[in-house]
């Protein structure tokens, strides 16, 4: 993984594409300069045309906006963006009539929601891309995040998951405006 050189000095990350596998449209691969690292898909496949619920991981330029990590994990914080601790009391709303809609929320919350604290590995740390999220549109889709994958790569709901240690190994690379292009 290569970084290029930005103006004033500052070292930016090289940008990062997702690219459809050619033998499983809910596999991809992610690259990062020279390295490449498997990773799974939405349910959905990749759309061009995102609406929440419906599981498609969207074919879009997205920047990295945040990380977060789960409470008390012992995983190295070796990310170019500072990873926000997250607790039981942390979710995300995906309520597209919520004033709420594709944002961070403190539980209990009333409205549909995602909780960040799973009984699985996925959001032990993850990043936040921007979906939906500078500029929100109801219904848009909500929630798609940078996130570790379940063993054997199963679909997600939208998200792009990689391998614990190729997240990690992705991590240093991935700064505040990083962008993650899904073609």
């Amino acid at each position: 993984m290569r970084s290029n050189k930005a103006s004033k000095g500052r070292v930016q990350a090289s940008p990062i594409t997702v690219r459809r596998s050619p033998i499983d449209p809910l596999r991809a691969m992610v690259r990062c300069g020279p390295v490449s690292l498997p990773a799974a898909l939405g349910r959905g496949g990749i759309v061009s045309f995102k609406r929440e619920g419906d599981g498609g991981t969207p074919r879009a330029s997205m920047a990295v906006l945040s990380g977060f990590r789960r409470a008390g994990m012992l995983t190295p914080d070796r990310a170019g963006v500072a990873l926000q601790r997250v607790n039981r009391k942390d979710g995300w709303c995906d309520a597209p009539d919520h004033a709420a809609y594709n944002r961070h929320v403190r539980l209990p919350f009333s409205a549909s929601h995602e909780t960040l604290i799973r009984e699985d590995v996925l959001y032990d740390f993850g990043f936040v891309l921007d979906w939906n999220i500078t500029s929100r549109k109801r219904g848009a889709g909500s929630a798609i995040f940078l996130h570790v994958a379940k063993p054997g790569f199963p679909p997600t709901q939208g998200c792009i998951a990689l391998h614990r240690r190729d997240l990690l190994r992705l991590m240093p690379y991935l700064r505040r405006g990083t962008v993650v292009r899904v073609l």
